[in-house]
């Protein structure tokens, strides 16, 4: 059950606000990044904008509690991937299944790998999950199958390489990323195996439109 800032728990019917209050800012943050204001949150919740402030005194206290969900879930993804016999695939598992989360979420896109919200909370989050996250990485390597110089840090840089094409290529091709995913992960293998892309490449107009979507992003 919740509980308010002295740790006291929360009413039934307060707890059930909360509870709204947050699925509501997952949705909006989510579709919208975290310039979405709480007024926005308040209405997909079909709550006053006071229940809100009663429940989070500023939008940073939401986006705190709802980054700690975000953070809870990718760590329980790492320890169901864990459970995956093989190494390779427990790994692989967990990248996909963290960059879904990347794909249909723009908050915590911006929340991991923009400067200007809150970087101490991210590397705070990293040191929770990494773990989990080298246990991941030391079976793949002990499978023979990773490549002996790949380290965890390595990870989120492909994760921000990823997740610039689900932005830049979300119009043309929604599940695009998917196929360079796949060229990533194969590029990370040490038995030099090749997996079968997926889905289909970019058209000459689909990429002609996702270039100049990145040029005039990287202008703004």
């Amino acid at each position: 059950m919740g509980t308010t800032a002295d740790h006291k728990p929360l009413r039934a019917d307060a707890e059930r606000n909360r509870r709204r209050i947050l699925e509501a800012a997952a949705e909006v943050f989510g579709e919208r990044g975290l310039g979405a204001t709480l007024d926005a949150v308040a209405e997909r919740a079909g709550v006053g904008v006071g229940t809100v402030y009663r429940r989070f005194p500023d939008k940073e206290s939401l986006v705190d509690a709802l980054f700690e969900e975000r953070i809870e879930e990718i760590r329980a993804i790492a320890h169901e991937a864990a459970e995956i016999p093989d190494g390779w695939d427990a790994l692989t598992t967990f990248m996909e299944r963290a960059l879904e989360m990347h794909c249909h979420d723009r908050a915590l896109k911006e929340l991991v790998f923009s400067t200007a919200h809150g970087q101490d909370r991210v590397a705070r989050a990293r040191e929770r999950i990494k773990p989990a996250v080298d246990a991941l990485f030391e079976r793949a390597r002990a499978s023979g199958k990773l490549r002996d110089d790949v380290v965890t840090t390595d990870l989120p840089i492909v994760q921000l390489m990823i997740t610039a094409v689900m932005d830049y290529a979300q119009d043309a091709s929604p599940e695009i990323w998917r196929r360079y995913l796949t060229l990533m992960l194969d590029g990370l293998r040490a038995d030099g195996q090749r997996t079968p892309l997926a889905p289909a490449p970019l058209t000459d107009d689909q990429l002609d439109g996702v270039m100049a979507r990145g040029f005039h992003t990287a202008r703004r």
